[in-house]
């Protein structure tokens, strides 16, 4: 299926872009902290979720919460 905005970056394309900007801003960058906290929420209901590890969770908190950040 053809993309209606050829010319708009896909999400995908957004997403490296902010993590990108995120590794060359460090900690001052504005998504770098509601990035790390969504991680650290991930990594917490890993450890209290049994079926998942906390490395998993981590992972999983820390892409919602990129998306989430991306998707605006």
């Amino acid at each position: 299926m053809a993309r209606p905005n050829p010319e708009e970056p896909t999400l995908l394309e957004r997403a490296i872009e902010e993590a990108k900007a995120m590794g060359r801003g460090g900690i001052d960058h504005p998504s770098t902290r509601p990035v790390l906290i969504g991680g650290v929420i991930g990594g917490l209901a890993g450890l209290a979720i049994e079926a998942v590890s906390w490395p998993i969770g981590l992972c999983a908190g820390a892409a919602i919460a990129l998306y989430m950040r991306v998707k605006r």
